[in-house]
């Protein structure tokens, strides 16, 4: 296994699932983005991908996870090795692409291509997947049912134009959408609001994320953890929602705690058809 690493908690933590499991894991951490890995076998840049490819293939890996937070990297023409030159109007073309759905379909393709069948981090550990239902003692209220549907709504028409996998809902008003900037700076850009603000906009309503429409599960799931937590409850929401299957929750135990000491609810929401 091949484990492709970028930004934060989850690759450390599939390299330890499969490292308990007795699998062998190289790891690839991308230069710039790695920093949180307990090792990195092979660091790489996107200008050494076909050297990367071509030496995974000749080691005998059959499969690979690509894992963590990437922002799109200035490429530099002079670090690309010869290996690499072929595939770079299809990795340029990817960087160049308007969402980050497109530009992961090529990426897989060039892995796949190189004999590499790529599984998603939820494959690899599916406890990451929550259980459908509340995981709080608070329980979601009837507005946020229908804040959650106004949601989906809302991810949908996000999900055509390949934008973001995730919103906040309050009252039925879409009060923010996340785009290149992340789930983290949404809310707290959310929390530095001006109190003075009409009541109802200034508190309640609710997180919501899910996967985009179409969106190839195997890669970018959604993610949330204790920290996400952390920062719904400094935007005064009342609680998250997430699609059920389509929505990784890290240190569950822990992000269920912080919920509950905060006073929020975890709703791990039955998935619903997208709207046409």
């Amino acid at each position: 296994m091949a484990l492709v690493a970028g930004r934060g908690a989850l690759p450390a933590r599939l390299i330890a699932a499969c490292e308990a499991r007795g699998d062998s894991v190289t790891v690839c951490g991308l230069d710039g983005f790695a920093q949180d890995l307990p090792r990195n076998d092979r660091p790489f840049r996107l200008e050494t991908l076909g050297r990367l490819l071509a030496d995974l293939q000749a080691e005998g890996a059959q499969e690979a996870c690509l894992a963590g937070a990437v922002q799109r990297p200035q490429l530099d023409a002079s670090c690309i090795d010869p290996a690499t030159r072929p595939l770079m109007e299809r990795v340029t073309g990817a960087l160049a692409a308007g969402g980050d759905d497109g530009a992961l379909r090529v990426l897989l393709s060039l892995f796949e291509e190189a004999g590499l069948a790529v599984r998603g981090a939820a494959d690899l550990v599916p406890g990451l997947l929550p259980p459908e239902g509340v995981l709080t003692a608070r329980d979601p209220a009837e507005g946020h049912a229908r804040d959650a549907s106004r949601a989906v709504e809302t991810l949908a028409l996000m999900g055509r134009a390949d934008v973001g996998q995730a919103c906040v809902v309050r009252g039925g008003h879409v009060l923010a959408v996340e785009a290149l900037p992340g789930t983290d700076w949404m809310l707290e850009s959310l929390a530095a609001l001006p109190p003075d603000l009409p009541q109802h906009l200034c508190a309640g309503g609710l997180l919501y994320k899910a996967p985009k429409p179409g969106q190839d599960r195997r890669v970018d799931l959604p993610l949330i953890g204790p920290d996400t937590v952390a920062a719904a409850a400094r935007a005064r929401l009342d609680g998250i929602a997430l699609e059920a299957g389509g929505v990784m929750v890290l240190d569950r135990e822990e992000t269920v705690a912080a919920a509950d000491a905060a006073g929020l609810f975890l709703w791990v929401r039955r998935a619903q058809p997208d709207p046409e």
